[in-house]
């Protein structure tokens, strides 16, 4: 499995419209192939950034999503809110899982 992050940072004040973003997203990424969940996370702490992630069986799903029409087509309202609702640019990290207790 491989797992995406994104951090992003918000500013409070834009957190409802944020949180509708996905709320109301394309769902554009669940049609693709190696897809597994996508969670958004709110933090508890309003000083920490929002938590994005992405679960797909390997890399190269993810990668293949990246570079699809798809793509392009769920983050078409990606700049839909004024840059002043974030407090600095996002940060993208990957991961291979290397132990989940759900798969066990």
């Amino acid at each position: 499995m491989f797992v995406v992050m994104n951090r992003i940072p918000v500013n409070p004040e834009y957190k409802t419209q944020f949180e509708e973003r996905f709320t109301n997203r394309a769902r554009e990424v669940d049609k693709m192939p190696g897809f597994v969940r996508n969670q958004v996370l709110r933090p508890a702490n309003p000083d920490d950034p929002y938590i994005v992630l992405t679960v797909w069986q390997n890399q190269a799903d993810f990668e293949a999503w990246v570079n699809s029409e798809a793509f392009q087509k769920g983050h078409a309202k990606s700049g839909t809110l004024p840059r002043e609702a974030f407090l600095g640019h996002s940060k993208l990290e990957t991961f291979e899982v290397i132990l989940d207790t759900a798969l066990e």
